[in-house]
């Protein structure tokens, strides 16, 4: 089956963009949160990027989840 990149409905800080990325990569959501506000911080993209991700990712379909596991 393949992976879909979704907001998280179960790990959200915000909006759960950071938790989705991370799920989708297969990495700890803490790297994907300190990414952004990096990026953020330094002038970059972060919020940006992340406002966009929010608005174009679609939100993690709960059943989906469920049937998975």
């Amino acid at each position: 089956m393949s992976k879909k990149l979704t907001r998280s409905s179960n790990d959200v800080m915000i909006a759960g963009v950071a938790a989705g990325l991370a799920d989708y990569l297969n990495i700890d959501p803490v790297l994907v949160r300190v990414l952004f506000v990096i990026l953020t911080l330094c002038g970059g993209p972060g919020l940006v990027a992340y406002i966009i991700l929010w608005l174009i990712m679609p939100q993690e379909d709960i059943t989906e989840k469920i049937d998975m596991n």
